[in-house]
């Protein structure tokens, strides 16, 4: 079957299978990889599956690896810091929330940093770019194996968004990088920091107005029962990171510490293509639930380009490797 042919619904199946083939050769394995993340059924479900069918065969079995969706290991920071401590091996997350860890993180969420996924694909492969990514956090017991897009983050709101006048006053959720705190300001909104299981919730009972996130959450977490409209500005990608903990990784022999690190970075190419098409299958999904897609007029989505455009310099200036990163990722950015 190609690659690309895996469909959305599968991957729970898929799952299942994995963590039942793990459990038959506990036995045999060595070391244990358990691999946790906050969401269910999307691209992180698909690297956790991936990244198991292709460790446990190279590892001839000394690596068992267990998947983990839905938040089962904890939220996403206390997993995060699970990792840095060594009590968890490894962590799919977008990018933002290990932005505590080391600031660089935050980069990914400056809007209009990425024109569309084509073009974030080219610039997070870039091999010097590549390079740079899987570095950060190493000093801090997180190593990146994998980047990749999730999606471009969209919004959706109790009252729909139709126009860029609609933003403002609201209280929407983000994940806490300054830049995405920035771009709320500069559209009139609130930012409200919260985790993943708490939006919904915060959504029922009026803490937050709306929230911004890809297509797959929205369907997968049915905030159709919500909103039924999700508002397409294409500001600002979702990039994720699987990351493992440097701690576990010092205690494996040198052999599967490259095996382990070769097949996460090896995964990445495979997983941005696999992104767009599971991407367009929550787009139907969506449709499918009785939702729909608007946009803003031409002139506001002129004009959040416009508005946005300053807000990458303004928040990193103050920090010269968070600055220089953004530097490179912006230069980069303009060969594509």
């Amino acid at each position: 079957m190609p690659r690309t042919a895996i469909a959305v619904r599968s991957l729970a199946a898929l799952a299942g299978i994995a963590v039942g083939a793990a459990a038959a050769s506990a036995s045999a394995a060595d070391f244990t990889m358990k691999l946790g993340f906050g969401t269910m059924n999307d691209i992180q479900h698909q690297w956790a599956i991936w990244y198991k069918e292709a460790l446990e065969p190279r590892s001839n079995g000394r690596i068992e690896v267990k998947i983990f969706p839905r938040a089962q290991l904890g939220g996403i920071a206390s997993m995060i810091e699970g990792a840095q401590l060594g009590t968890i091996e490894g962590v799919v997350s977008p990018t933002d929330f290990y932005s505590g860890v080391d600031p660089r993180f935050g980069v990914f969420s400056i809007p209009v940093l990425f024109r569309d996924a084509s073009h974030a694909e080219k610039i997070l492969l870039d091999p010097a770019v590549n390079k740079e990514i899987l570095a950060i956090g190493s000093d801090k017991g997180l190593q990146v194996v994998s980047v990749f897009t999730y999606g471009f983050a969209h919004y959706l709101a109790k009252q729909p968004i139709r126009r860029l006048d609609d933003f403002k006053g609201k209280k929407l959720r983000v994940n806490a990088t300054p830049a995405e705190r920035a771009k709320m300001r500069v559209f009139g909104a609130t930012a409200v920091p919260m985790d993943l299981p708490e939006v919904i919730p915060g959504l029922q009972q009026g803490v937050i107005d709306g929230t911004m996130s890809a297509t797959a959450v929205y369907v997968n977490l049915k905030f159709n029962d919500i909103s039924k409209v999700i508002t397409l500005v294409n500001d600002t990608m979702i990039v994720s990171a699987g990351v493992l903990s440097r701690p576990w990784l010092n205690k494996l022999p040198p052999d599967l510490r490259q095996i382990v690190i070769e097949e996460g970075n090896k995964l990445q190419p495979r997983l941005m293509e696999q992104s767009r098409v599971l991407d367009e299958q929550m787009r139907k999904r969506w449709n499918e639930v009785g939702g729909e897609f608007v946009s803003l007029p031409a002139e506001d989505q002129a004009k959040v380009r416009q508005i946005l455009a300053p807000i990458g310099e303004e928040v990193t200036k103050d920090n010269a490797p968070v600055n220089a990163f953004y530097k490179t990722l912006a230069t980069t950015s303009r060969k594509f």
